[in-house]
């Protein structure tokens, strides 16, 4: 009998209906981009984002489509509390990637509201 394999796929990324990792759970792989949490997820209060790769980036957008001011943080990240986290303001969009993104390269996203090519958008 052949033994069953797991393949992941990463980042992993793990949303959560409360603060402090609580409530209801979604879990999302691979490279994406979420155009509009709120719509998409109902409330996302906290997350967990993890790759094995150390530079992999998510990156946090105060308006939805990928637009506004940015937050990009890199490698394994918990936030218990999404609240306030981009300077005062909530997250309203985000990408998650296994690969490093500069910032150069999310202004572009920003201003043509495009992901790169092998995105997922959500």
């Amino acid at each position: 009998m052949q033994k069953a394999t797991i393949l992941q796929t990463f980042p992993r990324l793990t949303l959560f209906s409360d603060e402090n990792f609580r409530g209801r759970v979604r879990i999302l792989r691979g490279n994406l981009g979420i155009r509009n949490l709120e719509a998409r997820f109902d409330d996302v209060e906290s997350l967990r984002f993890f790759s094995t790769n150390p530079n992999a980036t998510l990156v946090l957008f105060t308006r939805r489509n990928f637009q506004g001011n940015f937050r990009i943080l890199r490698g394994n990240r918990s936030i218990a509390d999404l609240d306030d986290i981009i300077a005062g303001n909530d997250p309203e969009s985000l990408i998650s990637s296994n690969v490093r993104l500069t910032a150069q390269q999310v202004r572009n996203i920003r201003s043509t509201r495009t992901l790169p090519n092998g995105f997922r958008l959500l």
